[in-house]
């Protein structure tokens, strides 16, 4: 179980998650407009950045919310960011999924 969940453990209830990958511009005010555009109106549930020293960094996000929400597809296309949804990823599933 001590890797379901890398920092504070396996939620209380099961959470109704989402997950998708971004590649953020290595560029200042990059992270203040993802949380000003999604992190404002959605729990995120999991954060992970990972830079590899070139000019866009890899993010994997969970956020708490059901199979269609339209305007959490809006906000993401208002993002601009590149992104991939991982939800049915079956590593996702394994390791992380509550």
């Amino acid at each position: 179980d001590a890797y379901k969940r890398p920092v504070g453990g396996r939620p209380s209830k099961p959470l109704k998650e989402r997950l998708f990958s971004f590649e953020f511009p290595e560029s200042p005010g990059a992270l203040l407009k993802f949380l000003h555009t999604l992190g404002t109106h959605w729990n995120i549930s999991l954060f992970h950045y990972r830079s590899h020293g070139t000019d866009y960094g890899r993010v994997l996000a969970a956020f708490e919310l059901g199979e269609h929400e339209p305007d959490f597809e809006t906000r993401l296309n208002e993002l601009g960011y590149e992104c991939h949804d991982e939800t049915h990823n079956p590593a996702f599933r394994f390791f992380l999924a509550g």
